[in-house]
């Protein structure tokens, strides 16, 4: 295993770039740690898949090098770089038994067969296949040979790290979070540096200790969940991260006063003046509705035009001044009906101008 430096890089398919727009994947600089388990997030074609080709070799960066430790990897190809991948769709031979199969990246690096029978044994336990060793895998189903990819990927236990390319997306839902919490044991026990692409928030949250959230092409945040939860550096990590995303309105800010559609409401701290498109971001477990004689600093007057009830709690949509909100109501709550006051914890209620978060100034 090693330290993975991605060291000023970026990367550009065209020949002659002529701004960052023209970058798949703009600078970055950061290193992921010995033994991390990390999640690359965010919609299709943000530069996940071009950032994880990078670290595994498939694909050189324009700008920057790749260090693996003190090594500079950066011109050293797939096979040189001592790491196990998988794919999105199953990578086996079906011509050879799940034993077979789980066995050949051992064998193709000469460990004795003493080793490889007990290493072979190991992961098929912890995946739940032992009763499948001696089936051949052409009669497996496209979920079954997509755990055997991920017991081939887990095999070795000499990889510098393993990358993860979307794995869980030809498997059956129901077995997706058996299959998270297995990887998440597998990381706990054996330490591997494990880099885990997804567009799905739930699998990057469930799965890693940091997410890396990204979006054209740019890294917009890295942090636990926690972190991205409770401070989204950036609009669109707060609007990304959470179900239902983060809640935006335009607002004008002096001090520790936030107008918001003509109506005043009063922040945790103070700001300096900004400039800019300025917005005050809450999420929506952090607001709550009050009828429309309610009174305190921290709400302004809106209209409830929707409740959705799923159960566990209710999906409240609600007008301010022509901007939609979302409120996350708990279940046996009363939500008045046309006329409500918002109100907003004040703790919660962060400030964002031209998409990224303002640190109050007290």
């Amino acid at each position: 295993m090693a330290e993975i430096h991605l060291k000023d890089i970026s990367h550009t398919y065209m020949a002659e770039p002529q701004g960052p727009e023209d970058y798949a994947l703009k600078s970055l600089d950061h290193v992921w740690q010995d033994g991390g388990a990390y999640a690359l997030l965010g919609p299709s074609g943000c530069g996940k898949t071009t950032l994880l080709n990078i670290i595994s070799g498939l694909l050189r960066p324009s700008d920057g090098a790749v260090m693996f430790g003190e090594q500079d990897v950066t011109s050293r190809d797939t096979a040189h770089r001592n790491i196990a991948q998988v794919f999105q769709f199953p990578v086996i031979y079906d011509t050879m038994t799940v034993r077979q199969n789980l066995a050949f990246p051992l064998r193709n690096r000469g460990v004795p067969k003493p080793e490889i029978d007990a290493r072979v044994a190991e992961v098929a336990d912890l995946l739940g296949i032992t009763d499948r060793l001696g089936d051949k895998a052409a009669g497996l189903t496209a979920d079954a040979k997509q755990i055997i990819s991920l017991g081939r990927g887990l095999v070795r236990q000499d990889v510098n790290a393993i990358l993860f390319d979307e794995p869980l997306t030809v498997i059956d839902p129901h077995l997706k979070w058996q299959l998270r919490s297995k990887l998440k044991a597998l990381h706990q026990q054996f330490g591997f540096t494990m880099i885990y692409v997804t567009h799905d928030q739930t699998e990057a949250l469930t799965f890693a200790d940091k997410v890396v959230v990204m979006n054209d092409g740019e890294v917009l945040q890295i942090g636990t969940p926690e972190e991205l939860f409770e401070q989204p550096v950036h609009t669109f990590v707060g609007y990304f991260i959470g179900s239902p995303g983060m809640n935006f309105l335009d607002a004008k800010v002096e001090g520790d006063q936030a107008t918001i559609a003509g109506q005043t409401l009063t922040l945790s701290t103070g700001y300096e003046p900004l400039e800019g498109k300025v917005e005050v971001g809450i999420r929506p477990e952090f607001l709550s509705l009050h009828g429309p004689d309610h009174n305190g600093d921290a709400g302004i007057s809106v209209t409830v035009k929707s409740v959705e009830d799923l159960g566990r709690h209710k999906v409240v949509k609600v007008d301010a001044a022509g901007t939609p909100v979302t409120v996350l109501a708990r279940e046996g709550g009363d939500i008045p009906a046309g006329p409500a006051i918002l109100e907003f914890d004040q703790a919660r209620t962060l400030v964002y101008r031209d998409s990224h978060l303002v640190e109050g100034a007290g």
